[in-house]
């Protein structure tokens, strides 16, 4: 048998761009489940290359700013901490809105920044945003343990609430994944979205329970709180965390609803969009 009589016995596979609103297959990321931790590894290492502090900016970030939030909010701004010291009510909301904050601006940035990968080889484009929010759970760690210095530092123990802290996580990591699905998408069509990141992060911070409680908030508009997933997402993490009184139901309740809409619109719109990404990007 001749060369190209072999190379035309072997079998084609034609990848074609489908079209309309086309599902996840969970199947295909499973396949390629090996890639997805690859990537997030390459992130992770990636963050603090060539850095003289390295991983402590993950300690030196939610610290300074948790200082600034105590001496203006805290100690000037007379915030009201549901009872706990103002250092540590604080920092347990950051850990979860610092989360949020860097997988939403990674994620949104993702498929721009990975031209080259997407451009030669196919594989779920889903797993490039997916691996830049995975690898924000790694400064999640390391910040954690700040937060556990802080609480024994002010004598604050958790309760067995804190087994429903995954749960919590969950909540944080699906926000910012659906978000960043949604801009990711749209930042390959309109490179506008990069120059609205900031913009956006700060106003959602300012929207969301980190220096303040969401009980200053007047009960009838509690709810409307709510249509900010994070703002759930904070409250539980101290109601889990510090022991403070449970969220607000109908907001809570809002936020996850949210949430879960969230992300499952933005997985349908960058499955619609990912077919045009090699020939717009």
């Amino acid at each position: 048998m001749t060369a190209s009589a072999e190379l035309s016995a072997q079998p084609v596979h034609l990848i074609v761009p489908e079209s309309g609103w086309v599902p996840v297959r969970l199947g295909d990321l499973w396949d390629f489940r090996e890639l997805l931790y690859f990537l997030t590894w390459r992130d992770i290492k990636v963050r603090y290359k060539r850095t003289a502090l390295g991983v402590a900016w993950a300690l030196i970030q939610p610290l300074m700013t948790t200082l600034v939030f105590t001496v203006f909010f805290g100690r000037f701004g007379k915030m009201p901490s549901d009872g706990l010291p103002y250092p540590v009510f604080t920092l347990c909301a950051l850990l979860p809105w610092q989360l949020f904050s860097y997988a939403l601006t990674e994620s949104s940035n993702s498929v721009v920044t990975n031209e080259r990968l997407i451009t030669k080889v196919y594989f779920p484009r889903l797993l490039i945003p997916m691996s830049t929010v995975l690898a924000g759970l790694a400064d999640f760690a390391i910040s954690f343990a700040l937060l556990g210095v802080a609480m024994a530092w002010f004598g604050v123990v958790p309760g067995p609430r804190i087994v429903l802290l995954p749960l919590l996580i969950v909540m944080a990591v699906a926000t910012a994944l659906g978000v960043g699905l949604w801009l990711s998408a749209l930042n390959v069509q309109y490179r506008d979205v990069r120059y609205t990141l900031s913009f956006l992060t700060q106003f959602w911070l300012l929207a969301t329970p980190v220096a303040y409680s969401s009980t200053i908030v007047p009960e009838p508009w509690r709810a409307l709180l709510g249509l900010n997933p994070m703002a759930g997402v904070v409250e539980g993490f101290r109601w889990a965390l510090l022991g403070t009184s449970a969220p607000y139901l109908p907001m809570f309740v809002a936020s996850i609803v949210i949430a879960a809409g969230v992300l499952v619109s933005g997985t349908f719109y960058f499955r619609r969009m990912e077919r045009s990404f090699v020939d717009v990007i």
